[in-house]
Parts: structure tokens; sequence; C-alpha cells
């Protein structure tokens, strides 16, 4: 059965967003007037050469980043009109993050790790275990929810990241080069993941990435160059049978 198309509805809208850093004639244009849409259902990468802007991006669609100019609206959010706290309260409800080093807890078991977004919430950690076992259960990991990280691969490691990042249901999933520190065997099972997550029920993915392997996983793929959106090209079929073998570019 084919994917399901995916929807129209637009979970993040950046419009005319600029970020600078530094001051006077060391002020470096990072973003500059970027537009971008991402919908409900789909899998976009940001793909660009180092130092492109791709993380700022990132960065500021979190939430985490305060842009100069413009605006980025988030689920109906204006999230340059919300105060610290309610930004902060917001990217908990909403938001799933997934990054490259896979940033577990060394100390607690990976069901412990994975309930870290529902316990923030004031999930009780009764319902948070529950709830996190069945999002291990999810990506093949239920049966070893006592475990910790440091007796996981890193495909492992990465598909418990995935669960936490999961595990409070966010409409918006963000990942910071996922892959890179995985083998070909792993980013394949770490993809098709991806591609559950997006569709079942509609979530908008958002990676950033450098790595080629991956690019035909994306219903589209936005390219970014010294700043500014170059590029936004949408790919008629998404999600090849085979995980491409050849390295990724830095």
């Amino acid at each position: 059965m084919p994917d399901p198309v995916p929807s129209s509805r637009i979970i993040v809208d950046v419009r005319n967003v600029e970020k600078s850093f530094g001051d006077g004639d060391n002020r470096i244009h990072v973003l500059k007037k970027i537009m971008l849409q991402a919908y409900s259902g789909e899998i976009m990468m940001l793909v660009g050469p180092s130092g492109c802007g791709k993380t700022t991006l990132l960065s500021a669609i979190a939430g985490t980043l305060r842009v100069d100019g413009g605006g980025i609206n988030v689920l109906e959010n204006q999230l340059n009109e919300m105060s610290g706290s309610a930004l902060t309260r917001f990217r908990s409800r909403s938001i799933g993050f997934i990054f490259q080093q896979f940033n577990l807890i060394p100390t607690i078991n990976i069901a412990e790790n994975v309930s870290i977004p529902l316990m923030i919430q004031g999930v009780s950690s009764s319902k948070a275990l529950q709830r996190s076992k069945d999002a291990l259960e999810r990506v093949g990991l239920g049966n070893r929810w006592k475990e910790r990280p440091n007796k996981l691969s890193g495909g492992e490691q990465q598909r418990v990241a995935i669960a936490r990042a999961l595990v409070h249901e966010p409409p918006l999933v963000i990942c910071d080069e996922p892959t890179a520190a995985l083998d070909a065997r792993n980013g394949e099972i770490v993809l098709d993941l991806f591609r559950q997550v997006a569709r079942s029920p509609d979530r908008a993915v958002i990676i950033v990435t450098h790595d080629s392997r991956i690019f035909s996983y994306a219903d589209r793929i936005a390219r970014m160059d010294d700043g500014e959106i170059v590029e936004v090209h949408e790919q008629s079929q998404p999600t090849p049978p085979h995980f491409v073998h050849e390295h990724a570019h830095g």
C-alpha cells in the first residue's frame, strides 16, 4: 500500500526571517529573508554546505533562538510574540527533538530516559513509565527497557532518542544530523522510523543533514546557501527500497 500524500496543513510558516551575530563591522548575517513552510505528514530536509545557516534556522523554528526580523508561526503560534516561559511550555508540549549525539543520560535506564519529556509536563512517574515502554515497543526495543544506554549499539541508542522525541506525541519533530553517526543498516532502520513518524499520525518532520545517503527519503528538500533558501525541491517518490551505501558529505 503506498504512503498517503502529505496533508496540506501548515505546521511551520517562516516569513522573511533574518538573524545576525556580532556587532558593527564584525556583524555576520546568517539568515537573510528566509521564506519556508513545512506541512503535516511530510519529511522536509534542510541541506547545504557547512555554515550556510541550516542549524541556525532549525534553532529558530524550534524556538531556542530568537530572530532579529520576520516571523515564525508554529502550529498557529507566533514564536517571536511569546514570552520565554510560554515558549518553553510550548516546546515541551508540541516539539520533539532528535540529535546526532543522542543525548541520553547514562545513569538511568532507557525507559527512564524516554519518560523525561512526560515528567517535565508533570505526568506521574507510573504513567510516564508505561508510555515510555509503549514508545520503546514502537521502535523495536520494548523488551530492553531496563537496560542503560551503554548496553546498546549506536543505532539502538538513536531509536531510544526517537522514542523520547515521540513519547509526548508532538506534531512537530526536529532532527539535527540524526544519521551522521550511523552505518547504512542502522540508517535505513532510522529513516524507516522517520517515515512512520511523519505519516502516522501526520506530523511535520524537519531534518538538517549533510548525509547524502538519506536525501531520497525526503518529501521535499530545501537547499540553503549563504543564509538563503535557494531551492525547494519536491520529490515524487520518497523512501527508496534500499538505503544508498555511500559516504556522507561533510
